[in-house]
């Protein structure tokens, strides 16, 4: 590894990176029983680009400064951890990697006054900065600032614009930590390509953003990211009402998205219910429409999102691939996603 002081990482991280991952954070299904049950949702599976700042920057790494009595780490041994989010350093907000880098360069061996939330508590430590053979302080850390990439909106409220994409939260690649949100802006996305799933190896939707602003992104959750459009998409027009997992049958259902240029629905079978789990494994999916295992060989990172309807219902959303098997995925159930918007 090489020896890396405050390094910055605040360019794209591509969301098909996490959009698909194995592993999920839970919600409990029955949080969904108060929902009005004969509200109508436009039903999403369109395409849509991320960006999004943190609030604050996101600990990711933690590293050694050579320095000419040796290597140290003063964020590691000050009691910095992985997953933490830095929100102040010296009663200065943070709000950028490029800032983390400007105060600890500018300060001495006096020490950093580092306030950092971990999980629902705050925490101060005095981090004593490292002077690197460089000539410049470090306190060794790595941190992400931002995140954008591609997932596909899984419902619309008619009424407000309010969205739910995605079926789980956007994590940081590294850590696997929920990243913290403090804006993000919807783009519209146009299909560049597809990587076709195989066994071991998680296919990808390829796309460029667009320059049309689509709407704000305000929440970034486990269940899935939500906000506000703008600019619904024409395309998006069919309502429907949502389905209690206790209405969800084994048995045939579709998914919409949108792989060839167009939404489009596909067959898919729901194999297992699990009414009792939270979080995005409420169904196991399995893909049988062969013009989408043509095109994409199964689920795809960039699937994400895209709705799944049985029996005239929107009930869930795709959320998972299975690695070994493209062919087969789970989905959340659509209560889940929508009380927490």
């Amino acid at each position: 590894m090489t020896n890396l002081k405050t390094r910055l990482s605040s360019g794209l991280l591509c969301i098909a990176a996490f959009l698909m991952v194995v592993t999920v954070l839970f919600l409990p299904v029955n949080a969904a029983e108060n929902t009005d049950k004969d509200r109508e949702y436009i039903v999403g599976g369109d395409l849509f680009g991320i960006c999004m700042q943190t609030d604050g920057v996101l600990v990711v790494g933690l590293d050694k400064v050579e320095t000419a009595e040796g290597t140290r780490c003063p964020a590691y041994d000050a009691g910095i951890k992985l997953r933490d989010i830095i929100t102040e350093i010296n009663g200065q907000k943070i709000s950028s990697a490029e800032k983390v880098l400007q105060i600890t360069e500018g300060t001495s061996s006096e020490g950093l006054n580092i306030k950092v939330r971990r999980g629902k508590t705050e925490k101060i430590f005095k981090v004593l900065p490292a002077l690197g053979k460089d000539g410049k302080f470090h306190m060794g850390v790595i941190v992400r600032d931002s995140a954008a990439g591609i997932g596909t909106i899984t419902y619309i409220d008619p009424v407000t614009g309010e969205f739910g994409g995605l079926g789980h939260g956007i994590c940081d690649g590294n850590t696997g930590a929920l990243m913290p949100i403090s804006r993000g802006t919807v783009t519209d996305v146009k299909l560049s390509g597809i990587v076709k799933g195989q066994s071991g190896i998680p296919g990808e939707i390829k796309g460029v953003f667009g320059i049309k602003k689509q709407g704000a992104l305000v929440k970034n959750k486990d269940t899935g990211v939500y906000g506000v459009l703008t600019n619904i998409p024409k395309e998006l027009g069919q309502k429907l009402k949502t389905a209690d997992i206790d209405e969800v049958q084994t048995g045939n259902a579709t998914i919409r998205c949108n792989v060839s240029g167009k939404i489009s629905d596909y067959q898919i079978n729901i194999t297992k219910i699990t009414k009792n789990v939270s979080g995005g494994k409420n169904f196991s999916i399995e893909v049988t429409d062969q013009k989408l295992l043509a095109i994409t060989g199964g689920i795809v990172q960039g699937m994400s999102g895209s709705p799944i309807i049985q029996n005239g219902k929107l009930i869930g959303a795709v959320t998972h691939v299975t690695v070994g098997n493209p062919k087969t995925g789970y989905g959340i159930a659509i209560r889940n996603m929508i009380t927490q918007q």
